[in-house]
């Protein structure tokens, strides 16, 4: 496709970078929609940082547009944003049903898993590095907010 020719869909490069955030953030909610959480904590915990670190490692340029703000001067409108804050809310949802309830402690998860998924994407792309480390690193997390098994 010829650049002139994006512009027959799309106002502006922002307008296009609006339209894959929102779409990024579409696909992620159905990856999490589509897993099947167990209802056991340190279980779900789990399932939820292998959906979201696979997500992330699957595609490096949407992760950077979804969480790194790496675009000077773009800001996903409200409507492109709204997906993102859906996919926030749910998975405050599921962790909350895990025992994670506070802000503090919601902020570390997203600490942990968003470290996993950055470190996957530059020190080992397109292998399993840092995926390997989801289950030590949740045992972990698990252990200091919810106590030892």
């Amino acid at each position: 496709m010829e650049p002139q020719s994006l512009y027959t869909y799309f106002a502006s490069k922002n307008a296009l970078y609006d339209r894959m955030f929102a779409d990024g953030n579409r696909e992620l909610a159905r990856r999490f929609a589509d897993a099947e959480i167990p209802a056991d904590a340190r279980s779900a915990l789990r399932a939820v940082a292998g959906v979201f670190v696979a997500f992330a490692a699957q595609d490096q340029a949407r992760y950077q547009l979804l969480f790194l703000r790496t675009i000077p001067g773009f800001q996903p409108s409200p409507d492109s944003y709204a997906p993102a804050v859906q996919v926030l809310a749910d998975v405050r949802t599921t962790l909350a049903r895990a025992g994670i309830r506070n802000d503090a402690d919601f902020d570390l998860w997203t600490a942990l898993v968003a470290g996993l998924a950055g470190q996957q994407l530059a020190n080992d792309p397109g292998g399993d590095r840092y995926i390997r480390l989801i289950d030590d690193a949740v045992t972990m997390f698990a252990d200091h907010i919810l106590g030892p098994v």
